[in-house]
């Protein structure tokens, strides 16, 4: 009796799942696959086994990498030293190298091989393979705050356009591309980009039905400690400007925003912990971790606001100018329409005491 209630219950898992099947099969789902999520070999398997399930069933997932730590094991073996400025790590020459071996090399191929071990078709590449990421040096802005100098990083990059030949001619294909999040410069130079904004860029360059980011965490936690299931992209801004939403969630929800500015339908901040969250997320009535979604009278609007500061160049600004260039994000804003005011003050002032290297997170210019 027992061993028939179980069967039953499989067998009603499958129902729960298949409007899900129908509704998803044929869309791109990108995925942000790193943390804790890649420790271990039974996490490791169980998203390899999610991918192919996701392939299996028509859903053409795109995964994005990454690989902190066995960078800095790495280094650490080579006796390679690293810098930091206030905190933040300084990607030299001889450490480039490095994460272009662990990233495009090590870590790369073992995702790869492990999906193409339980019946999936992937492909490893770097943001170099076909142009596919362009970047330009990233300045990031001082943690200090105030009026310090944007901090030179070194080979750190940050995203100036995604070409997604490359991943079409593969889904096409029927292969799952799996991405390092390594981009190459004007003269062919490469930058060490974070994981996390790769994913969003690659995401609205696909117009993907969904950006999925793994996490450490059951997702984004309200103010009073409970787990918040949903959130507009209206409610998310009120949750950044009251400080519900902060440290490192903070980089991964304003990914999601420009992911949803760009065209991709829903964001989902998952506990890559969770043997096969995504799939949970996916194909459950209930499921876990937070989902944002775009609102319904401002979709539009923001996604044509971002085009058109993407075609407005800006130059690197001095930390003074700060308030001239959200005066003129926020009437460019009015100006095509973005009918939620609040909601526009609160993204421009996500980040209003680390300057204006965080713009491209806001806005997803690309440019500074």
């Amino acid at each position: 009796m027992a061993e028939m209630r179980e069967y039953l219950q499989k067998a009603r898992t499958l129902i729960e799942a298949l409007p899900y099947i129908r509704e998803f099969s044929g869309k791109t789902v990108v995925i942000k696959y790193g943390g804790a999520a890649m420790v271990g070999e039974e996490r490791m398997s169980s998203f390899a086994e999610s991918i192919v399930l996701l392939q299996y069933v028509g859903i053409r997932p795109v995964v994005v990498h990454g690989g902190g730590p066995q960078i800095d094991r790495m280094l650490e073996k080579l006796s390679i030293p690293f810098q930091r400025k206030e905190g933040l790590r300084v990607t030299s020459p001889d450490a480039m190298e490095v994460v272009e071996m662990v990233l495009g090399g090590t870590v790369n191929k073992q995702i790869v091989a492990l999906i193409n071990q339980y019946g999936g078709k992937a492909v490893g590449l770097t943001g170099k393979d076909g142009e596919l990421i362009r970047a330009r040096k990233y300045f990031a802005p001082s943690p200090k705050g105030g009026d310090t100098a944007l901090l030179d990083l070194g080979l750190v990059g940050d995203v100036v356009e995604v070409r997604p030949g490359v991943l079409r001619a593969m889904e096409r294909s029927g292969f799952v591309p799996v991405i390092a999040p390594i981009g190459m410069g004007a003269e062919g130079e490469a930058y060490n980009i974070n994981g996390d904004t790769v994913a969003a860029e690659v995401a609205g360059a696909l117009s993907a039905e969904k950006l999925i980011l793994l996490t450490d965490v059951p997702g984004v936690i309200g103010a009073r400690g409970e787990l918040i299931s949903t959130m507009t992209a209206a409610e998310t801004a009120a949750a950044i400007r009251d400080g519900t939403i902060s440290g490192g969630m903070l980089r991964k929800v304003a990914c999601g925003l420009t992911a949803l500015g760009r065209g991709v339908r829903k964001v989902h901040i998952l506990d890559g912990r969770v043997s096969h969250s995504v799939l949970l997320e996916i194909f459950t009535d209930a499921g876990i971790g937070t989902e944002i979604t775009g609102d319904a009278q401002t979709d539009a609007s923001f996604s044509s606001l971002l085009q058109e500061t993407r075609l407005r160049p800006m130059q690197p600004l001095r930390h003074g100018d700060y308030d001239a260039l959200k005066q003129a994000l926020r009437a460019l804003a009015i100006e095509r329409g973005y009918r939620d005011a609040e909601l526009v003050d609160a993204i421009i002032n996500v980040f209003p005491d680390e300057g204006l290297a965080d713009i491209r997170l806001l806005f997803a210019t690309g440019r500074r």
